[in-house]
């Protein structure tokens, strides 16, 4: 099998970072991958990324490292704020991407990457992982088999990066979004420290309805200040319903719950697979199983098995020339729901269309407060802000509240 050869930009600036978890991850796929090169603007938690996994070729300046490395592929790990100017630059080294999510700070910024990438001749897929968990990916097979009868709602529930719910229910339903009736309100509450460490003393509050083009309805609420149901969402047919990890069927009343198999590979405790309906005798369905296609890499945690599948997306779309199984399309899609939701809210709650045909209010407010951040357009200043360092907490939250 062919081996790529990958370069990270972005390590993470604690060993509990994501872009840590990546590099771990990758290191176990090395039959896919070798990590020929990291770069990041840090210099400590460049030297410690590079020791912990024992990588020699770090640097400071993504320019340089693109041309002395020369990777298949630039796996972005910056910064929001920074995803598209590092992007571009990777892109028009004629490398092939992967980029922590979202799309882009807006849809056009986006789309940019996406026609330079075309242009190109490079492949990009973006690390959208909440669809990739186990459990979510045997969701998506109960829906399939037709055991919940004809779907009918969801109900969707999400604290943070609400894309990530929207994407979850969207993979679930396999249908795209139609309309939107949106909600969004800034509240007051208890202070608290950010994820960017400031301290603050609102939050936004967000409510929905959603109709997609197979009929069915989502009726969608952030967590807002109480958090009660962190992040949750649940599917209704007209034989059943799924509900965090569980299976109720009408019929007979009964609860499935989703189980997780293990089995020891290579002396660690690692899953197998996760199922419903395992005993028959219980159920009125054949047992519908997810299995691990990467236990015998060690690969078990929800999380990991996720970014494990982001990278064999990538990799299987450059040697075999195929799409990205999520792709610029999908991770598109998902944002552009949650710019048409808050569309909505700001034009005094009005339903509003799917797809967007003109930039939305919010996003030109993202835009601008971009330019006073940073003095310049990611796009069409790409090169002049290459060399920017840019804030952890993206300008999303300044404007919206919203990660």
């Amino acid at each position: 099998m062919t081996q790529l050869r990958i370069a990270i930009v972005g390590v993470g600036a604690y060993q509990s970072s994501r872009a840590r978890g990546y590099l771990a991850t990758i290191q176990k796929l090395n039959h896919l991958y070798s990590i020929c090169a990291i770069c990041d603007s840090s210099s400590q938690s460049l030297n410690e990324a590079g020791t912990q996994f024992q990588i020699p070729d770090r640097y400071r300046d993504v320019e340089k490292m693109l041309t002395t490395e020369n990777p298949d592929v630039v796996f972005v790990l910056v910064p929001t704020d920074g995803q598209t100017v590092v992007a571009l630059t990777a892109a028009r080294q004629k490398c092939h991407l992967i980029t922590e999510i979202p799309y882009a700070l807006t849809l056009n910024y986006g789309d940019a990457t996406a026609e330079t990438c075309q242009q190109n001749r490079v492949k990009w897929e973006i690390a959208e992982n909440v669809w990739l968990w186990p459990n979510e990916q045997l969701k998506q097979k109960i829906v399939q088999t037709g055991v919940l009868g004809q779907i009918t709602h969801a109900r969707l529930w999400y604290k943070s990066g609400n894309y990530h719910g929207f994407n979850a229910i969207q993979m679930i339903l396999n249908s795209n979004p139609k309309q939107v009736l949106g909600f969004a309100k800034e509240l007051d509450i208890r202070p608290y420290d950010s994820y960017g460490g400031q301290r603050e003393s609102t939050i936004w509050w967000e409510n929905g309805v959603i109709e997609f083009e197979n009929g069915v309805t989502c009726l969608y609420e952030s967590s807002s200040a109480s958090g009660r149901w962190g992040n949750h969402w649940e599917i209704e047919g007209t034989e059943g319903y799924l509900s965090a990890n569980e299976l109720v069927l009408y019929a007979n009343q009964s609860s499935y719950p989703i189980e997780e198999i293990y089995d020891q590979v290579g002396g660690e405790r690692i899953l197998v697979a996760v199922a419903v309906g395992l005993k028959k005798s219980d159920s009125n369905f054949e047992p519908i199983l997810w299995e691990n296609p990467f236990k015998k890499y060690g690969i078990s945690a929800a999380d990991d098995v996720a970014k494990a599948s982001i990278l064999s997306s990538l990799h299987r779309a450059v040697t075999t020339g195929a799409d990205p199984e999520y792709g610029s399309a999908n991770a598109r899609r998902d944002m552009e729901l949650w710019f048409a939701l808050r569309e909505s809210a700001n034009l005094n709650n009005i339903w509003v269309n799917l797809p967007l045909t003109e930039t939305t209010n919010l996003e030109k407010r993202f835009q601008s407060a971009y330019m006073e951040a940073y003095g310049g357009d990611p796009v069409k200043n790409t090169a002049a802000l290459l060399q920017t360092s840019f804030n952890r907490l993206s300008v999303m939250w300044s404007v919206a509240g919203w990660l």
